[in-house]
């Protein structure tokens, strides 16, 4: 087995994966999909392992993933190499590709894009996955650079700790005295809540289930459940009353004040701890990032609270 892997089947690899079919790359490159298909072919021999699956679109296998991450980290030093020899010429900006959960987008996160010096100018593409899941689009190779639930690093990647979002079992008032109240006032919620319908962020969203097997010692949540992908359809429809939900402290907050919702068990919380994983690269342009994302989750994760910057456009108009 050859131990060179040629630059040029590196990058028709990636253009592959990034195109979704042979043909789709062969455009994209500007040669005949015979072509890509060879290099292809070549790169796996030279590897000994199968790289791609033959679907549509086309997968990487486990081997082909830590190829195609081979390939991006290449062109992201190339690229860093010539800012800074100052060969960009063509103007036109970096791309850097990040995962990050729906609600710290929702919430936290685009503040701390801000930060990050314009001179870089660097073009951001957020990929949004839960938090549990973001890890894998690094492992892929698809990003750059993650926000996780998970400590465990990533091969290739380096850790770093944000803080915890913290979320509030909460719903409507009318929700909670309608569906909640049980048979009268001194009812406890776990005998209640099992029943009730309520709202998930999608079929990977645990937290409310989370919630109620502490609460009930055992047991998930009602099957009544209303799905909304979004972090601000979620708030919502929690507070529109078609069920109780687990929102973070920093959107709940302001409902709560305006009475608009109520916190069903002011005792008891969830705290979701969130990383930031990235490769490990010496770039300019993942340092200032990281930077920027680390300073402004110390300032609002801890606090559970929203950058003034976003809390003075975003709470009045919160649903």
């Amino acid at each position: 087995m050859m131990t060179e892997l040629p630059l040029d089947q590196v990058r028709t690899l990636l253009a592959v994966v990034d195109e979704g079919t042979f043909d789709a790359a062969a455009a994209a490159l500007h040669v005949t999909p015979s072509a890509v298909s060879q290099r292809v072919k070549a790169l796996e021999q030279r590897t000994g392992r199968v790289l791609l699956m033959r679907t549509k679109p086309v997968r990487p296998t486990e081997s082909g993933e830590v190829v195609v991450r081979f390939a991006r980290q290449l062109a992201r030093l190339e690229r860093d190499a010539h800012a800074e020899l100052g060969m960009t010429g063509s103007g036109e900006p970096t791309r850097l590709s990040i995962a990050v959960n729906s609600d710290s987008l929702a919430t936290w996160f685009l503040p701390a894009l801000t930060r990050v010096p314009e001179e870089l100018r660097l073009s951001f593409e957020l990929r949004r996955e839960d938090q549990d899941r973001t890890a894998a689009l690094l492992r892929e190779g698809l990003v750059m650079a993650a926000v996780t639930s998970s400590p465990d690093a990533v091969t290739g990647c380096s850790v770093r700790a944000l803080g915890r979002m913290r979320y509030l079992p909460v719903a409507s008032p009318g929700f909670a005295a309608r569906r909640l109240g049980g048979r009268s006032p001194q009812t406890p919620l776990r005998e209640v809540i099992g029943d009730a319908p309520l709202v998930v962020f999608d079929r990977n969203d645990g937290l409310q289930d989370e919630f109620v097997r502490a609460l009930r010692g055992g047991g998930g949540a009602s099957s009544l459940r209303h799905f909304m992908p979004t972090s601000e359809g979620f708030v919502e429809a929690v507070a529109a009353g078609l069920g109780w939900g687990m929102v973070p402290e920093v959107q709940a907050e302001p409902l709560l004040r305006a009475g608009r919702l109520v916190n069903l068990a002011p005792d008891r919380v969830v705290d979701v701890p969130l990383f930031w994983q990235q490769w490990k690269l010496d770039s300019p342009a993942l340092a200032a990032v990281a930077e920027a994302v680390a300073a402004v989750a110390a300032e609002t994760l801890a606090a559970g609270r929203l950058p003034e910057s976003l809390a003075a456009e975003r709470l009045p108009n919160a649903v």
